[in-house]
């Protein structure tokens, strides 16, 4: 009996010394998971936790306000001012103080708030800005019922047109489409509205007779083209953005919608038409440069691309010494007033390996951008002289601007 309970007495000392190796195995298991993913003493960090403090030390020419007055032609002043006073009051102050003459407010709906709009930006400050209007593709329509939407009914471009003559009687001076028309926006089957839908070629039309121009917002980066997953350069923005991605069969490809934009500007040689975002292809420069080739009537503007251009400083440098005539200055804004600053750095400095947002972490891919450098007479054709020659109503009020900066340097 003695041996039999020593022998149960070391197999109960074995079990209980194997049940505390696993137990410390599990404690240190969880202590390892409970432990912050935050990259410090050696432990492992969380991608949306890179915060990367640049060691290099280059030169710095920062700037607070433009070399020259410039025409921001890609603005939204009722989606991100939402009619506040206040907010709008202020932003005129940062536009003075970075010699912003004029900004293109691109929200005109002609749903009945272009009006409204109108009033809200030119009470006080009809000399700061223009306005384009926006097609209502839907009308009285709802959200969800496609079939009921004004764009489907019989005469609808006709109309639209006439509501376009009136407009631009009221001061508005250009068209903008958003990126929904293409990629949202769709016909009583289910089906996408393409862009180079024939039923809408007398809107294009009639902006070429009224002498407006359309910027037009077709696709998207190239990333958001891709699957969201290791090899995309942009997952961290889409990880905290995936509805910002349009891959998949549910979408046209990015070359699908590119092309029938296209299709649209070579059916319209008589309507100038603007590519928004350097015509949503600033990866590709060489690409955007045939375009620029082959349609005439095209141009381009560079708002929320310098992050894609600051990456790629030789190649863009000539590709606005070339194309120097065709590119129109636009952010995107109203930013904060740090956003200006760095767009005047860009365009007016070589500055190397700076950030090309203030945002942290920055909204467009973790890299760091180089200025540009642009010669004096490149960059007054970017800042103000083509959109003074291209947009209704510009170098009117520039040249007020113009007049009252003089007045108020003058002796």
């Amino acid at each position: 009996m003695l041996i039999v309970a020593k022998i149960l007495q070391l197999r109960f000392k074995a079990v209980l010394a194997l049940f505390l190796i696993v137990q410390g195995a599990v404690v240190a298991q969880d202590s390892s998971v409970s432990e912050p993913l935050d990259g410090r003493e050696g432990r492992e960090l969380l991608l949306k936790n890179f915060r990367p403090r640049m060691q290099l030390k280059v030169a710095e020419h920062p700037r607070t306000r433009a070399a020259f007055p410039v025409v921001d032609v890609h603005t939204h002043f009722f989606y991100k001012l939402r009619s506040s006073q206040q907010a709008l009051d202020d932003y005129v102050a940062v536009m003075d103080r970075n010699r912003i003459a004029v900004s293109v407010s691109l929200d005109g709906s002609l749903n009945g708030r272009l009006e409204e709009h109108l009033k809200f930006l030119w009470s006080k400050y009809k000399d700061r800005f223009v306005v384009f209007a926006n097609v209502d593709w839907r009308g009285d329509g709802t959200e969800e019922n496609p079939a009921s939407w004004a764009c489907h009914r019989a005469g609808f471009a006709e109309r639209t047109a006439k509501e376009l003559v009136a407009a631009v009687e009221s001061g508005v001076s250009g068209l903008k489409l958003f990126k929904r028309f293409g990629l949202e926006y769709k016909n009583p089957d289910g089906s996408l509205i393409k862009v180079d839908d024939a039923r809408f070629d007398p809107i294009w039309q009639a902006c070429g007779e009224l002498g407006i121009p359309v910027i037009v917002h077709t696709a998207d980066p190239a990333a958001f083209f891709e699957p969201i997953d290791e090899t995309n350069e942009r997952w961290e923005e889409l990880s905290r953005h995936p509805d910002w991605s349009f891959h998949g069969e549910k979408f046209p490809s990015r070359d699908e919608l590119l092309e029938a934009r296209n299709r649209v500007i070579g059916r319209h040689p008589k309507t100038k038409f603007i590519g928004a975002h350097v015509a949503n292809h600033s990866e590709d420069l060489e690409v955007v440069s045939e375009w620029l080739g082959k349609y005439p009537n095209l141009y381009i503007e560079t708002a929320s691309r310098i992050s894609e251009l600051g990456r790629q400083p030789f190649t863009a440098r000539k590709f606005f010494m070339q194309h120097s005539d065709r590119i129109l200055f636009g952010t995107d804004g109203p930013w904060p007033e740090a956003r200006l600053h760095i767009n005047w750095r860009f365009f007016e400095t070589e500055d190397e390996s700076f950030a090309y947002s203030e945002k942290v972490p920055p909204p467009q891919g973790m890299w760091k951008i180089h200025g540009l450098n642009l010669p004096e007479a490149v960059l007054q054709k970017l800042y103000f002289e083509n959109a003074c020659r291209l947009i209704p109503g510009v170098e009117a009020r520039l040249m007020k601007y113009r007049q009252t900066e003089f007045e108020e340097v003058k002796p």
